[in-house]
């Protein structure tokens, strides 16, 4: 028993030993398996690693010292959207003298690359590498790989960019026009944007809106030439017959015509009727070339609604992405809280935002519109950004690089940037008690109630900050007190340029100076006139302009007062005297702010309820902003409720409410021709040579223009100017004693001599003449050139005079003897040609020496 017992545990344990191999030989298996699967898991995890192969190139080189080189820099390898770039990118610059400097870092965008520019300030070769950090890509892209690929940190190549003492030759740019110029300019032309300004809003209805004050981008007029007319309303003027002395309506008051002008890329745009009875009745705006008075269209603008809006606003602003760059523009309209935008070029409906806020208006820096809306019940304010609106930039696509607005309805409020809370307890008057509205500055508050404003015993003021990380922020919050309190007083106008709030105060007729960072008063002036207690709390219809520190103010005395915006001491004056005293109330016409240009301030005369007959003689003034020289002034009436004097392409644009008919007033064209005998003359003799120089502007073709100048407008002096423009499209008298321009006259003869004949100064019917005894035998080519004025481009033009050798009394005339003639007819003729090329030749050196 015990034996069966020991043999069948023997034999337990022989197949155990036969099976423990088999076992372990199952377990390297499954183990080998599991840890090849496990291999291959983490093969199949470990992310692909690439190398970027950056790269850098220096463009131009070699270079000169502290001349512009731009750096291309980035990966061959490119991204795809919504992944925009590569990031941290680096520049290494060795320079001459062994140290180095780093530049960046810098993100490319989705073709890899990017650019920067790099001034090098030394002399000698530099040494420029870039660096790529190690990143992983966002997206799964064609040319890597899936989405967490690595880029591997590396480096670029070195160049060298080697920098010369001398400067490189550079694209020489455009001379300002000598001529007169016309849409569209060629865009190589950069240099020409300083004189092809646009104007986009309605001053005054948009008081602390600079741009409505200061239009910088013009070549502004210096004399009273008017380029063109054209009639507002057909019937303008004096009604005549049964109705004696009275003129047609012109708007004043409350019945404001011409509104709003606004001048975008060469054209003015306006509304031609009054806006009374809205869309029951017909709405149009029309559409003309500002350089050639060519009306381009006219008619309604009709909303995606099929509503008939009346034209409110302009907007030209530069779009600048990774897909487009360029500028738009854009007319608008509004209806409640609805803006309609229209192509300037044709007036065809584009797109429509709904539900913008309410608030103040700005223009972006690239401009863009940008609306502030202060809420001081619920203490928040908030920025809104029309271009926000459209393209908030946050799709996800490729379309976030474009601009495609066509056809499509947005809602306002995606455009809102930031809403934040503001402090309680800020003055609060009328209009909501905002006074003044500065982008990434400030936004000034007053309790005042504007032109309405009572005696106070102190006025309430604020702002608060709308700079970029501080937005809402309280900036000051104070209380002025006056010392001879009760007063009316309101904020007149703020310059953040200048950082002065300026306060009017009516009953001292004074204005003080408030800091705009601190709210401490900083200075008073001294009384004005005792009419501007009219006009000296008036922030709109009157003289109110900030321009290079200077202040220019002025209303009901006629006076216009021009302080020092830093210390409030007084500059200069200048009186708008009525000669004629057709003004009941005073010596002086009321005066009204046009715009400051071109160094120059331009001021015009209208009351808010004109008597008729319209007092007589009320002029548009042009004066040194400087100094208060008067330039010029012409007999213009402007307007107080409708459209003011505007300026674009170098040229302004007024509503004349004498006649109801607009105005263009700019530097023309002229023509000068010049004439010689068509006989030849003998040497010696005395010629006379005649010519005109006539302005050839395009009013100067209107059919009323020419039937009562059939021979053309002359051109006259700076001096006769505006009393001319005022015979020549007004039907004034002649003016007596009218002097016309200056013309050179020069000569080049057969043998290629230049002389200078001398000047001489046209008749007021535009012609001249001029004597010179020619002591060449030969062909002359004359020249007779108006160098231009301030209310001309200059014009050229030439003639010819033959001149033989004559005969003299002491030699009779011998008949010819039958010789042979010394030279041949060939040989005759080439040098008669010669003589013609010399002359060609000098004549071409002689016009370019000139210009």
């Amino acid at each position: 028993m015990v034996k069966k017992k020991e043999e069948k545990k023997m034999k337990k344990l022989t197949i155990k030993r036969k099976t423990l191999p088999m076992v372990v030989f199952i377990i390297l298996i499954l183990t080998t398996s599991t840890i090849i699967a496990n291999l291959s898991t983490v093969a199949a995890q470990e992310p692909l690693r690439i190398n970027p192969y950056p790269f850098i190139g220096a463009i131009p080189s070699p270079i000169g010292v502290n001349q512009e080189v731009l750096l291309h820099i980035g990966s061959i390898y490119p991204t795809t959207w919504p992944q925009t770039g590569w990031t941290g990118i680096t520049v290494e610059v060795t320079k001459p003298d062994g140290t180095t400097e780093t530049l960046g870092p810098f993100k490319t965008d989705l073709t890899g690359g990017t650019g920067t520019v790099f001034i090098p300030t030394l002399v000698g070769t530099y040494t420029l590498q870039t660096h790529f950090p190690e990143q992983l890509t966002e997206v799964d892209i064609p040319e890597i790989g899936p989405a967490g690929t690595i880029m591997e940190s590396s480096t670029s190549e070195k160049i060298e960019l080697v920098v010369s003492a001398d400067p490189l030759p550079i694209y020489p740019g455009f001379n300002l026009p000598d001529e007169y110029w016309t849409r569209p300019i060629d865009a190589q032309k950069r240099e020409w944007s300083t004189i092809a300004g646009n104007w986009l809003d309605a001053w005054p209805y948009i008081p602390w809106d600079p741009t409505m004050r200061v239009a910088p981008y013009n070549d502004a007029p210096e004399t009273g030439h008017i380029l063109w007319t054209n009639p507002l309303i057909a019937m303008g003027g004096l009604a005549g017959g049964e109705t004696g002395e009275h003129g047609f309506e012109c708007g004043d008051a409350y019945e404001g015509k011409w509104l709003p002008p606004v001048i975008i890329g060469g054209m003015l745009f306006y509304n031609e009727f009054e806006a009374q009875g809205g869309s029951n009745v017909e709405q149009n705006v029309v559409a003309m070339n500002l350089r050639t008075g060519e009306e381009l269209w006219k008619k309604a603008l009709i909303d995606s609604e099929g509503v008939s809006d009346r034209l409110e606003f302009g907007q030209v602003f530069y779009w600048d992405s990774f897909n487009y760059h360029g500028v738009f523009g854009y007319l608008w309209t509004t209806t409640g809280s609805t803006w309609n935008a229209f192509d300037p070029s044709t007036g065809r409906w584009v797109y429509s935002i709904e539900n913008v806020p309410s608030g103040e208006r700005v223009r972006g820096p690239n401009g863009e519109i940008i609306i502030y809306s202060v809420d001081q019940d619920g203490q928040w304010m908030t920025m809104w950004d029309s271009t926000k609106t459209v393209n908030p930039q946050t799709s996800g696509s490729s379309n976030d690089g474009s601009w495609r607005p066509h056809g499509r309805i947005f809602d306002a409020s995606v455009g809102i940037q930031w809403n934040v809370t503001i402090p309680a307890g800020l003055p609060n008057g009328g209009g909501g008690g905002v006074r003044g509205v500065f982008l990434d500055d400030c936004i000034v508050l007053s309790d005042d109630e504007r032109w309405s404003q009572p005696p106070v015993n102190y006025l309430h003021l604020a702002a608060i900050s709308t700079k970029p990380g501080s937005e809402g922020e309280l900036v000051f919050n104070v209380t002025w007190t006056p010392s001879n309190a009760p007063v009316s007083a309101v904020v007149k106008v703020a310059s953040a340029e200048d950082g002065v709030i300026i306060l009017g105060v009516k009953e001292t007729r004074t204005l003080v100076g408030i800091s705009m960072e601190t709210g401490e008063e900083l200075w008073t002036t001294d009384s004005q006139h005792y009419m501007e207690i009219y006009s000296v709390t008036n922030d709109r219809r009157s003289v109110n302009h900030v321009a290079d520190g200077r202040y220019h103010v002025g209303g009901l005395s006629g006076i216009v007062y021009t302080y020092d915006m830093s210390n409030g001491n007084l500059l200069w004056t200048y009186e708008a005297t009525d000669p004629h005293n057709e003004i009941l109330w005073g010596n002086n016409w009321v005066i009204y702010g046009s715009f400051v240009s071109d160094g120059k301030l331009y001021i015009h005369s209208a009351e808010h309820s004109v008597i008729d007959p319209k007092p007589r003689g009320a002029p548009f003034i042009c004066l040194d902003a400087e100094t208060g020289d008067e330039i010029w002034t012409i007999n213009l009436r402007g307007h107080h409720w409708g459209g003011y004097p505007v300026i674009g392409d170098s040229t302004i644009a007024i509503y004349n409410t004498y006649d109801q008919r607009i105005y263009a007033l700019g530097k023309g064209p002229s023509a000068t021709k010049v004439t010689a005998p068509d006989n030849s003359v003998e040497v010696g003799s005395s010629v006379m040579l005649r010519g005109n120089v006539m302005d050839v502007s395009p009013g100067t073709e209107s059919t009323e223009t020419k039937l009562r100048f059939p021979n053309g407008v002359p051109a006259v002096s700076d001096e006769s100017m505006s009393d001319w423009m005022m015979y020549v499209y007004t039907q004034h008298e002649m003016p007596q004693n009218v002097v016309g321009v200056t013309v050179k006259l020069e000569a080049i003869d057969s043998n290629g001599n230049y002389q200078n004949l001398g000047t001489t100064t046209s008749d007021s019917y535009g012609n001249y003449g001029f004597a010179f005894c020619p002591e060449t035998v030969g062909t002359y080519m004359i020249i007779a050139t108006f160098d231009g004025s301030e209310s001309y481009y200059g014009s050229t033009s030439t003639t010819y005079l033959a001149v033989d050798e004559g005969a003299t009394a002491s030699t009779p005339i011998e008949p010819e003897t039958g010789e042979a003639p010394l030279i041949s007819t060939e040989v005759a003729i080439i040098a008669a040609v010669a003589v013609v090329c010399v002359i060609g030749v000098v004549a071409f050196w002689a016009l370019r020496k000139r210009k």
